[in-house]
């Protein structure tokens, strides 16, 4: 270890929602506490999320299904398909609510913040977590736990500490003396460090190194060469030296990718212009909202590995000029999807990927387009995509996606999209006492 390099003085903390999508699905059915619940993938296809009610009977995390339907019936488990519109909706509330204690947040995924407390005191850090995880549980039903730490890889570390005991009531600190320390590193398998894959966990223990306080007190020299960079930045963090900054804007998208496994086999053209026009419908809300625009769209489309008579294909359709407007996109996307498609075989999935993404604002100009900046297509864009936020998703959709779309995902459990639909709010019923 360089001794040269100074121990972080911040206090970064790991905010993590419970078991996210469970937790979600309980706040508007309470019914569902303390039972063992599990939510499904897309296309209803395995388990994706399970309450610890579930875990304890058994289920594994991506364990199919079909194979799961005996210990279901067997354990009154309730399922639910994935409703990422509402997980989405509640998501943002969380974060939300973590601005209102600090102003640097960093949306780590769905479920996960990171969030900057260095202003307060060490006797202050336990208050005042426990004030935002009761706030967030007033204002959202959500519970969360916290860790922090001087460093995001120990954040990590103190919020599994937090989540797996319950003596520290959703809020772990990570200590500051030596022992203490060891005491809670040497709890923390290898594989289970924030960053450490598979491959990595195998040859740390094919080097006696078994826990993050073994990881801590590695020599630089024998994690460079095998783990480089990364390896050497994990290292310093576990030894309070802060490597990874908050990041407070998110990152530019390389890409954006809108796919989806079909209900039944797919096995008309028209059909599947339906589903490629759904999905690049989506992709466009979604470069809209990440304020870029595409330069260049692929079309794939593919039948079932487990079946004969495989088929697979893509195509790349270049752009005239980089946009992130509906119509455009789906009109390349056709026209590239009439290039690959063949009749005769049963389509079980499909998808679009936007790629070479540029700022919305930059726009390169082409003599053979006229018009092509009028603010009268952005402000329809605009204008769509702001009825669909506040009245609901597909409130105004293009008619090539299809009405009826007989070929969408599974989701024969799907709950109602309570906070982003207005013809899915929760009804509540009253009566008045009688005398």
């Amino acid at each position: 270890m360089n001794l040269a390099l100074k121990p972080s003085t911040k206090k970064i903390a790991l905010v993590d929602c419970n078991n996210f999508y469970i937790s979600v699905e309980r706040v508007f059915n309470p019914a569902l506490v303390n039972k063992p619940v599990v939510v499904l993938s897309n296309n209803d296809g395995c388990a994706v999320a399970r309450s610890q009610e579930a875990k304890d009977l058994g289920i594994a995390m991506g364990a199919p299904y079909f194979k799961l339907k005996q210990k279901i019936t067997q354990y009154s488990i309730e399922v639910y398909s994935s409703n990422y519109v509402l997980y989405g909706d509640m998501s943002a509330r969380v974060m939300a609510t973590l601005s209102h204690f600090s102003p640097d947040v960093e949306v780590y995924s769905i479920d996960e913040a990171f969030i900057d407390l260095s202003w307060l005191s060490g006797d202050e850090l336990k208050k005042y977590a426990t004030a935002i995880r009761r706030t967030i549980m007033m204002w959202t039903g959500i519970p969360v736990s916290i860790g922090i730490a001087p460093t995001k890889t120990l954040a990590k570390v103190a919020n599994r500490v937090a989540k797996r005991q319950p003596q520290h009531h959703g809020v772990f600190v990570y200590p500051h003396t030596e022992p203490d320390k060891k005491t809670v590193l040497d709890t923390i398998a290898v594989e289970d460090i924030w960053g450490i894959g598979r491959q990595y966990s195998i040859w740390l223990r094919s080097n006696l190194i078994n826990d993050a306080f073994e990881l801590k007190n590695t020599p630089e020299w024998l994690i460079q060469p095998k783990m480089g960079i990364v390896g050497i930045r994990l290292l310093r963090e576990l030894n309070g030296i802060s490597c990874l900054s908050l990041e407070l804007q998110p990152k530019s998208k390389r890409a954006t990718c809108v796919s989806g496994s079909f209900s039944h086999p797919i096995k008309t053209l028209e059909q599947m212009k339906e589903a490629i026009a759904t999905h690049t419908t989506s992709a466009g809300a979604k470069l809209r909202k990440q304020k870029q625009s595409t330069t260049a769209i692929t079309v794939f489309i593919l039948t079932s590995k487990f079946k004969d008579n495989y088929y697979s294909n893509s195509i790349t359709i270049t752009l005239p000029i980089a946009t992130n407007r509906t119509p455009e996109l789906i009109n390349a996307a056709i026209r590239g999807l009439e290039l690959i498609y063949r009749d005769g075989y049963e389509y079980k999935k499909a998808g679009i990927i936007c790629q070479g993404l540029i700022p919305q604002n930059i726009r390169q100009g082409n003599v053979f387009l006229q018009d092509y900046s009028s603010d009268k297509q952005q402000r329809l864009m605009e204008t769509i995509d702001r009825l669909n936020a506040t009245m609901g998703r597909n409130t105004v959709f293009w008619g090539v996606s299809g009405i009826n779309k007989s070929w969408i995902a599974k989701r024969d459990n799907l709950t109602s999209r309570y906070t982003t639909s207005w013809s899915e709010l929760p009804i509540v019923k009253a009566s008045l006492p009688s005398d």
